[in-house]
């Protein structure tokens, strides 16, 4: 089966679960910006949960099925079209051969995840058949679709139309959107008024925003300890001698806009990280439209854990209502 794109939409790839395992030699996990959203669309249609799906950007692509296939749309509130003819997201619905999925304008989200019963078959590299554009690696030749292209898809039983995941199930940002985080290694490096401010100001997602980090502004600058540069470390209060990244790392060059690192960013550099973004909610990050209210919130790491616990009881939950 292949599915012909007729428009492919502001900036949509595939994505899967990501490709751990090569971040030491400069390689990023890359794969969907959120997960649990991924993960639901393919159990939906009764795909392993880590199957390669398509990941659109604020705007969906227009596909033409050649062949029966069960999809389901999560993440993103972008309603799904058949010919035309609105479907509901986060279910499990038929398209036949020869009609056309679209999609109308976002309402609620920035990224949708769009699943094909049997997965994108394209090629695995490295573990994964994630898209990293940068290193032009994986996904459908390395990048972004465009009109013309012809999606593989392989082989999958057709599951039961109407399948559901509860909306109690379906994680979404609040408002403001609220970002667990710990304090890293070089919290020391601000005053005690700065990690104050930190936490207390409303920050705005930036319109610089995209799979390699998130930056954010409006909130008030922060303060650094004085200091002697360490060699090697530059002359801004923000820099340090190079040290590796984590995923979700906050860094704040200069003091004034932090950038949270995300799934396609850079595994180390000369800037300083005040915290880490705790994993369960990086999924929220990637549905933040620009200029969206966002409250850092400051967590323990026993409070990290336990966020990532729920994370995963939410996912085997939706796991067992479909099974």
């Amino acid at each position: 089966m292949a599915i012909n794109v007729l428009k492919p939409g502001l900036s949509t790839t595939v994505q899967d679960l990501g490709r751990p395992g090569y971040y030491h030699i400069g390689i990023p996990t890359s794969g969907g910006m959120d997960t649990l959203s991924l993960a639901a669309a393919n159990l939906l249609v009764g795909n392993d949960a880590g199957a390669a799906v398509l990941e659109a950007v604020f705007m969906g692509p227009e596909l033409e099925f050649t062949q029966d296939a069960m999809v389901a749309v999560t993440g993103a509130d972008l309603p799904p079209k058949v010919d035309g003819q609105e479907q509901p997201c986060w279910t499990a619905f038929k398209v036949k051969k020869g009609q056309v999925l679209s999609f109308g304008f976002l309402k609620k989200g920035a990224r949708g995840y769009i699943a094909v019963s049997g997965g994108i078959d394209v090629p695995v590299v490295l573990g994964s058949r994630s898209t990293y554009t940068l290193g032009a690696l994986g996904g459908f030749e390395g990048r972004k679709l465009a009109a013309g292209d012809v999606l593989p898809v392989g082989a999958g039983a057709l599951v039961a139309e109407g399948r559901s995941v509860a909306e109690a199930l379906r994680r979404a940002p609040g408002a403001p959107a609220e970002l667990r985080m710990l304090p890293g290694l070089y919290w020391h490096r601000i005053t005690e008024h700065a990690g104050k401010t930190f936490f207390e100001d409303t920050w705005k997602v930036a319109p610089e925003a995209d799979r390699i980090g998130y930056r954010f502004k409006a909130g008030r600058p922060l303060d650094f300890v004085p200091r002697t540069p360490p060699f090697g470390a530059g002359s801004d209060p923000s820099n340090i001698v190079d040290a590796c990244y984590p995923y979700g790392s906050v860094q704040v060059p200069s003091g004034t806009e932090p950038i949270v690192l995300h799934r396609d960013a850079v595994s180390g550099g000369g800037y300083m990280m005040i915290g880490t973004v705790v994993s369960a909610d990086m999924d929220l990050i990637g549905q933040l439209q620009p200029h969206t209210p966002t409250k850092f919130v400051k967590v323990t790491m026993e409070q990290a854990l336990t966020a990532r616990a729920d994370r995963s009881k939410t996912l085997e939950a939706i796991a067992k209502s479909l099974a």
